[in-house]
């Protein structure tokens, strides 16, 4: 799915859009022991309930492609053969309307799922009416193919606090009891993906909000698979890379010559509105060292050890290495955040034989809110 067609599903998020009419889920503590199954009809909760909940389930298929979201793929076999693929199409098919599988499905993400406190399990089925657009943006009159699909969402739960509270009625103030408060995702799924507009019953879409775990174990029972490396695990691989391969050659200019690429690189792609995610190839990161300067031999050797962490012909979403136009240069004492446009204003030098960053600073500094002086 690009991120036109993810965009397209999320709008559907909204009472007056939704095919959703109700939600089945479980209640999980944290000895991963199921106490409670519900199932709740939407009609049933005020606007406002089910307004949050659809806001709930529709994180799900938030953040980025290749960061937050990802596609895993089945194979023709595990299509027609596996036991895990078919839990997951059955609840499709059934529309949730059989408790036997949705409680196989609970049992299945509370025995691997690593996850600290209590948690909810969330399931929602949607059948989605796609409509064709003629070449003028003329939307057809009847609807070409209909997209049923599952949605699941594993949310925290945590205790709130007491607080105080204005009560109208009594006209005075009085306190309000803890309770549980239901958090955002931290991971969930939607089944099959929605392809060219269409059903594909070859993919699945899966999301975790922490970028720094994804959450093997759930991926792996459910659908047999391994997924990339976490987000935040791909930058730090990138660069330890970069600096082991390139060597003393991985200067200061270097490593902002590199990042002001692949920024330039994400501009370019977002001023095209590619639909597909922008990623780096070893191939494109070679290039890149070869622009700065870099000698043929280290550039090999890069490559090389490109293949064995992330895999031969891997592509990493190029958001998953940039700093968001900002370039960080951290020393054990210093901290010095800089956008990517004046980042060269940042030097590194020796000076007397000791090693300094240097920080131009033509338009003055500002210490503790105070003006200072040169």
């Amino acid at each position: 799915m690009n991120e036109k067609e993810i965009s397209e599903i999320r709008r559907r998020y909204r009472l007056d859009r939704t095919g959703i009419s109700r939600i089945c889920g479980c209640f999980i503590n944290e000895k991963k022991e199921i106490i409670s199954e519900f199932e709740q009809s939407m009609g049933s909760m005020s606007e406002d309930d089910a307004e949050g909940m659809l806001t709930i389930l529709k994180k799900v298929l938030s953040g980025a492609q290749g960061r937050n979201i990802h596609e895993i793929e089945f194979s023709t076999a595990e299509v027609s053969e596996s036991e895990d693929y078919k839990l997951i199409s059955d609840l499709r098919t059934t529309k949730l309307a059989d408790s036997a599988l949705t409680h196989a499905l609970y049992e299945k993400i509370a025995g691997s799922l690593e996850l600290e406190g209590n948690y909810l399990i969330l399931l929602a089925h949607d059948s989605y009416d796609v409509f064709d657009y003629t070449a003028d943006g003329e939307k057809s009159t009847e609807s070409e193919t209909v997209f049923n699909y599952v949605i699941c969402a594993v949310c925290p739960v945590k205790a709130g606090k007491p607080s105080m509270s204005y009560y109208m009625p009594g006209k005075c103030f009085r306190s309000i009891s803890a309770d549980t408060l239901l958090c955002r995702p931290e991971l969930g799924f939607m089944f099959p993906a929605f392809d060219d507009r269409r059903t594909n019953i070859y993919k699945t879409v899966y999301y975790t909000r922490n970028i720094g775990n994804s959450y093997d174990g759930v991926a792996e029972s459910l659908f047999s698979a391994k997924l990339p490396m976490p987000a935040a695990e791909q930058k730090q691989t990138f660069g330890d890379i970069l600096a082991e391969t390139v060597g003393d050659e991985c200067s200061l200019r270097v490593v902002r010559s590199v990042h002001a690429q692949i920024d330039h690189k994400i501009e370019e792609h977002k001023n095209e509105k590619l639909d597909e995610p922008c990623v780096i190839s070893k191939e494109e990161a070679g290039e890149m060292l070869r622009y700065c300067g870099v000698e043929e031999e280290r550039i090999e050797a890069f490559e090389q050890k490109f293949d064995e962490c992330f895999g031969e012909n891997s592509e990493i979403p190029t958001g998953n290495l940039s700093s968001k136009k900002k370039l960080e240069v951290v020393t054990p004492e210093v901290t010095i955040k800089v956008s990517a446009g004046e980042a060269d204003v940042v030097e590194a030098r020796i000076i007397d034989g000791t090693k300094y960053i240097l920080i131009r600073a033509d338009n003055g500094a500002i210490v503790n809110g105070i003006n200072v002086t040169f």
